[in-house]
């Protein structure tokens, strides 16, 4: 008798019917804005909290800040560039509470008066502050999931990458050659196709220098875009970022969780430590 009723409540289950989804679409999501959402970054040089916390994660793995997602660096990432832009980005001293910047800049002339050091080669301000400023090329890209066997599974996540120091070398190489793409029109004459007509596989791979070991970005041609719904994606993504419609939480890149106990803190309580390594693109693994 037990199991005939199990049986019945069994059938009774009704499956959902995916259109019941399609005319619910975007429900209880009205005030979700630009406010009230932020753009992950895509980076490399993991804290160490990071590879704790994630087995199998090696330095020079890419990591992804907002979903946690761990991407190898050899077997790299498949992504589709879609705007690029240069900010000067002037941040406090390592250490200090202070963990989103001072002031973004649009370009070299409106920085304040900077003196290169030659001890880190930073760009300190001459006004004894303390801040310096960062040359940052930031590239926006979606990142095309993919599955077992390397295929597209429609699914995308958008990202910002921050080059800077070491890895302004990798970023100017990444322009160099997508800038250099040409596609012939109807009449015969060239023209330069939108950014987001390639994707891209990015990898990073261990250079030395005199800061040591560290790992910079590395990326391959991957193919011409064929897909109209990605295309129309990456487009609009694009517009939203050169229409300033994606915000950006620089705090990202130097975390809670990143980032040194701030001077007045090691004063306090000598026996307080890191939680984490300062984790940037230039700094060696």
């Amino acid at each position: 008798m037990a199991d005939s009723v199990v049986k019945k409540e069994q059938q009774q289950v009704a499956t959902l019917d995916f259109s019941m989804v399609e005319a619910d679409s975007g429900l209880g999501n009205k005030e979700v804005d630009q406010d009230t959402l932020s753009i992950p970054f895509l980076k490399t040089n993991l804290s160490k909290q990071i590879l704790e916390a994630n087995r199998g994660a090696v330095s020079g793995d890419m990591y992804n800040t907002v979903t946690g997602e761990i991407y190898d660096r050899e077997k790299g990432v498949l992504v589709l560039p879609c705007v690029f832009q240069r900010r000067f980005i002037q941040w406090s001293p390592l250490g200090d509470e202070q963990s989103a910047p001072i002031a973004i800049y649009s370009t070299k002339e409106e920085c304040p008066a900077t003196e290169r050091s030659k001890e880190d080669n930073k760009e300190y301000l001459t006004d004894g502050s303390g801040h310096y400023i960062e040359d940052t090329h930031q590239h926006y890209c979606l990142i095309i999931k993919t599955d077992d066997n390397g295929k597209p599974t429609g699914a995308t996540d958008a990202v910002m990458i921050a080059m800077k120091s070491t890895s302004l070398k990798a970023s100017r190489k990444w322009n160099s050659i997508i800038s250099t793409r040409r596609k012939q029109k109807a009449d015969g004459s060239m023209f330069i196709p939108p950014r987001f007509l390639y994707t891209y596989k990015l990898g990073t791979y261990m250079e030395s220098g005199r800061k040591g070991d560290y790992f910079v970005w590395d990326m391959k041609l991957d193919e011409e875009l064929s897909d109209l719904n990605l295309y129309n994606e990456a487009k609009a993504f694009a517009m939203s970022v050169e229409q300033n419609n994606v915000d950006v939480k620089y705090e990202q890149e130097t975390t809670a969780n990143d980032t040194p106990p701030s001077n007045e803190a090691r004063k306090a309580d000598p026996t307080v430590k890191a939680k984490a390594e300062v984790v940037k693109d230039e700094l060696p693994f």
